[in-house]
């Protein structure tokens, strides 16, 4: 067909006026090689020249850098999570105390219970970069993670598929990936991710086991996040795809390689100060039950309105059905997989988006043609000269339009969701034991006041958090109360407009000392008679 033949190529090359004698020299040496393979002779030409060019097979440079414009210009979106506040707080605590956290220092109702941090790396790094240079350098550090996990993603893409292919996968990767991208602990994982599933997925391709030399990115992983857990899983599936694509003699071999690979990895991701019960932290996350749906990040997709999630996936279904794609057996399952985990879990969606190409890249490229690796080569050898001028001087101009970007725009966390006056009140009362909303936590320990309940989710178990929801929002009013008696609440801070201000408001015993449009504080007070009447409206029905 005239788009797999040469003569499309020779026909644009006169088109353009350049048809030259590298066209001439690349038509001889097809045909001749053609000839002497005994294959049917087909025309097939290459502008060395132009394939040299220094621009040609840098498309993971390119979308690195404007990545990385986009998340510096967009840099407070970065920080609009409280959490950020408290992983800097611990970071700057293991700094401090030259160790790592064995229980908890943070909270009022679990101290002294034993609590490890397994992202200490992660805690420790955003903890330095703002002791450096104030909030531009968790920016600076997280939006350098984004850019790497991107340049990598598309490098990956790029080696296997064409520059329009790999685009619209890594512009569906950052739409999807977007509302997870803050300045937290996961972000710098991802590269690792990335780099270690790529890694799995070219081994299989090659029919071979993987490197030991991707075991060093397992144990900074462990070190830097929770989820290193999914690296460990994926290797099972990807061994057994790898083993379904060999002959039947070499699968016990290839099989016995996957597992010392697999063995090996299980025993790197134990090299953390905690040793083995890193993994067993991750299985308490995972068993937290019915409080996950209850925390934003972990609920299912919701469907209810249209959304970058239903948009890639319905995109996807209908190229699927239109290009008629095809995928082997493991990568169905594979793709599935990280379908299901994404549908049920919000947060999983980064996975999906930056796991599913690297999947689907191969059998894409062998289905619908790929990039001819021949010319690139031709292309990176011709130009490696004019690439390190590029490679080099790129950094420098980076670094320079960072310091240049950051001396005249002031980065700093979101407030308007943080109870910052509030805290203040509150430090002045001189309270030790206050039930505190859940999204308040972050801004608490950073600020120095013993938290009710805080993002560490995993420390207060299922129960506690359940509980506490319940009586925060009123399903079960008298957990409120019942809570209150039992940890000798003497004051709360919550939403201003939460259902439990709302009603301690119309309770006696209870007085509000301070309200604004963010938090509210009652403290208790026998004797205090409640400010304001239920409003009734005897017409209501």
């Amino acid at each position: 067909m005239w788009p797999n033949s040469g003569f499309s190529d020779a026909f644009a090359g006169i088109h353009r006026g350049r048809f030259t004698k590298n066209y001439a020299l690349a038509c001889f040496d097809r045909t001749e090689n053609a000839q002497e393979s005994g294959r049917p002779m087909t025309m097939s030409v290459a502008n060395i020249a132009e394939d040299a060019s220094p621009m040609r097979g840098l498309l993971w440079l390119w979308v690195g850098v404007a990545i990385y414009a986009l998340f510096l210009l967009a840099g407070n979106r970065l920080l609009i999570d409280p959490d950020t506040m408290w992983q800097i707080t611990v970071g700057q605590w293991i700094l401090d105390h030259n160790a790592v956290p064995e229980t908890d220092i943070y909270s009022f109702t679990m101290r002294g219970q034993p609590w490890i941090s397994t992202q200490w790396l992660a805690q420790v790094l955003y903890a330095k970069a703002y002791a450096v240079a104030g909030w531009s350098g968790p920016v600076v550090l997280a939006a350098g993670a984004i850019t790497a996990t991107f340049a990598l993603l598309t490098n990956f893409l790029n080696r296997r598929l064409g520059e329009s292919m790999t685009l619209v996968f890594v512009a569906a990767a950052l739409a999807l990936t977007v509302p997870h991208l803050l300045a937290r602990p996961h972000v710098l994982a991802l590269p690792i991710l990335v780099a270690w599933v790529g890694g799995l997925i070219a081994a299989a391709e090659r029919r071979e086991a993987p490197s030991f030399w991707l075991l060093p990115l397992m144990i900074l992983w462990v070190n830097l996040h929770g989820g290193f857990v999914f690296g460990l899983m994926l290797i099972a599936p990807v061994a057994l795809d790898a083993m379904l694509g060999v002959d039947v003699k070499s699968r016990a071999s290839l099989a016995l390689r996957w597992a010392v690979f697999g063995v090996a990895a299980l025993a790197a991701s134990c090299c953390t100060p905690y040793g083995w019960n890193s993994l067993l932290a991750s299985q308490k996350i995972l068993a937290l039950g019915g409080a996950l749906p209850l925390i934003m990040e972990w609920r299912p997709v919701d469907f209810g309105s249209v959304g970058p999630f239903e948009i890639c996936l319905l995109l996807g279904i209908g190229l699927a059905l239109f290009r008629g794609v095809k995928l082997p057996p493991l990568r169905i399952v594979l793709l599935l997989g990280l379908l299901h985990m994404a549908l049920s879990q919000g947060r999983a969606a980064e996975i999906l988006a930056l796991v599913a190409p690297l999947v689907l890249a191969a059998p894409l490229a062998r289905q619908f043609g790929g990039v001819e690796a021949s010319n690139s080569n031709a292309a990176s050898n011709a130009a490696q000269p004019m690439r390190g001028v590029l490679l080099a001087g790129l950094p420098v101009v980076l670094v320079a339009g960072t310091l240049a970007y950051a001396s005249v725009h002031r980065f700093e966390p979101h407030m308007r969701g943080s109870p910052v006056a509030a805290v203040a009140a509150l430090k002045q009362l001189n309270l030790a034991r206050v039930f505190n909303d859940y999204d308040f936590g972050g801004y608490l320990i950073a600020n120095g006041v013993a938290t009710f309940i805080d993002g560490r989710t995993e420390l207060f178990g299922e129960k506690f958090f359940v509980d506490h929801n319940a009586a925060s929002g009123l399903m079960q009013p008298e957990n409120l109360f019942g809570l209150l008696e039992q940890y000798d609440i003497e004051a709360t801070l919550m939403r201003t407009q939460s259902a439990a201000t709302k009603l301690l408001d119309h309770i006696d015993g209870w007085q509000k000392v301070y309200a604004d449009d963010i938090a509210t504080i009652h403290v208790r007070k026998p004797g205090a008679v409640h400010s304001a009447e239920p409003v009734v409206d005897p017409k209501a029905k």
